[in-house]
């Protein structure tokens, strides 16, 4: 009995073996996950260091062929933002030669090679100073001299431009480091950092003396080359690249001492620049946010709304930021609901500091017809192509709304008044009439004759006719109508 007992299976033992064979298979499983994450992604056991830094630092210097070639990519580049052409600013970034010194400078930093950093800064100076030269040149000789969306997209760096550049930068050194360079991502790197359009845009600004525009694009292309240095170097020492050694002890500390000051001080302005820029970012995406949801849900009940692509954000270091909304119409806002925004602005934690003001000016037909035609435009703008067709429909609208804001309507109501005595009243407004194939505002008169002249119906009608075609010639506008009764 007790052999029985003795020989009955413990169903302790068997959980704790079998708690051990799943523990050994989730270890198993995690190891072969470490494996296949580790053979993925690591690049080090491909990468052939000595070709690396021998490709890096021949492509440093600017003398002969490459002068030249930067000279061209320029000038292609200044004509392609200069036409509004993306397809011929891409081609110019692809020829382009300006990565060398950048990434120079970030493998100089890493390796504590000083006469390499000091080539490296050397020729991105004369890089510097031969592209903006090149660009003010052309720009200073040109008659085209029209600021282009793809000019002024350069002038203002937001997140997105850190981003790019910093990814950009891994890449292209990630690339450069691999046995057998990928090409193709040099070139995509080329294109996405877009370090070319900026020095274009300074000598942009620089020919017509925008000192706005140049700063502003010279601060773009800063950022760019900070932060490709910035991935340069970090790549390099996760590779670990062989530091340059120096015979002189001394010397080699003092250079490693310079370096590692170099490329902290490089790090700030990064660190500082990336800060600043996230902040204006992080600003403009929680005004629009409040825009959405606060204030256009906003109803009004008659004519009013806000012209959204006048309104104004405006992030200002060391100044209180500004979210400034445009209304229009007849209508205005009660006190109570702009007491409203005003505290749901200060749930939006980038807004808080930030002044919010309402502007209700544009209250006038004619202040109503301007902002139309602005507001238009914008919704008509991807559809005009060309700069001949924006330029013809502008002129089109501003000279019809010049015609309407400069009726004297005062003065042409007592000149009616004394030369028709049976007139009554008048009033004046605009109408929209379409035959269907397009919609025009046309400026109508309503004459209301006293009860004397309404006894006379072929009269009334004969007066109406010489009113509107008096209307006509004293307006200058052969669309004036006029309905009497």
């Amino acid at each position: 009995m007790s052999e029985a007992l003795g020989n009955k299976p413990n169903p302790t033992n068997g959980n704790v073996e079998g708690g051990h064979e799943v523990k050994r298979d989730f270890q198993g499983l995690l190891g072969s996950v470490k494996k296949f994450l580790w053979e993925l992604l690591d690049i080090r056991h491909n990468t052939d260091q000595e070709a690396t830094k021998e490709s890096i630092i021949a492509d440093i210097p600017f003398k002969g062929h490459t002068s030249w070639i930067l000279i061209c990519s320029i000038f292609i580049a200044s004509i392609g933002l200069n036409a509004n052409s993306t397809a011929v600013v891409i081609g110019a970034m692809l020829i382009s030669p300006l990565m060398g010194p950048i990434l120079g400078i970030g493998l100089s930093l890493a390796i504590n090679d000083i006469d390499t950093l000091r080539r490296s800064l050397k020729n991105f100076a004369v890089m510097i100073g031969l592209s903006v030269l090149t660009a003010y040149l052309f720009f200073a000789v040109t008659p085209l001299k029209e600021e282009s969306s793809e000019l002024l997209a350069r002038t203002s760096p937001d997140i997105r431009d850190v981003l790019i550049a910093f990814f950009g930068g891994l890449a292209l050194v990630i690339a450069r480091a691999k046995k057998g360079t990928i090409a193709s991502v040099i070139f995509g790197v080329a294109i996405a950092t877009a370090l070319m359009p900026p020095l274009c845009t300074v000598g942009f600004g620089l020919a017509i003396g925008n000192w706005g525009y140049a700063t502003g694009a010279m601060y773009l292309f800063i950022i760019n080359t900070m932060f490709i240095a910035l991935a340069t170097f970090v790549v390099i020492k996760f590779l670990r690249f062989p530091m340059v050694r120096y015979v002189n002890s001394k010397r080699r500390k003092r250079i490693a001492q310079l370096t590692s000051i170099a490329a902290f001080l490089v790090m700030i302005p990064a660190g500082y620049t990336f800060y600043k820029v996230y902040k204006r970012s992080v600003f403009q995406a929680q005004a629009q946010t409040f825009i959405q949801e606060q204030v256009l849900s906003y109803k009004f009940q008659k004519d009013g709304r806000l012209l959204q692509n006048n309104s104004v954000i405006e992030y200002n270091e060391g100044e209180n930021p500004l979210v400034e909304l445009l209304f229009v119409g007849s209508e205005t806002i009660p006190e109570n609901v702009i007491a409203t925004w005003q505290a749901q602005k200060n749930k939006y934690s980038h807004l808080v500091d930030s002044e919010l003001r309402i502007v209700q000016g544009a209250k006038s037909e004619a202040g109503d017809q301007l902002k139309y035609v602005s507001e238009l435009y914008e919704s008509k703008k991807a559809e005009l192509t060309s700069k001949d067709a924006k330029i013809k429909f502008l002129e089109g609208e501003l000279a019809r709304v010049g015609k309407f804001a400069d009726v004297p309507f005062a003065e042409i109501a007592q000149e009616a008044k004394v030369n028709y005595e049976n007139l009554q009243s008048l009033g004046f407004s605009y109408k929209l009439v379409t035959d269907f194939t397009k919609i025009d505002t046309v400026p109508v008169f309503e004459a209301k004759w006293n009860e004397a002249a309404l006894k006379k119906p072929k009269q009334v009608e004969a007066d109406t006719k010489k009113l509107e075609a008096w209307l006509k010639l004293r307006l200058h506008n052969e669309s004036v109508g006029v309905s009497g009764e």
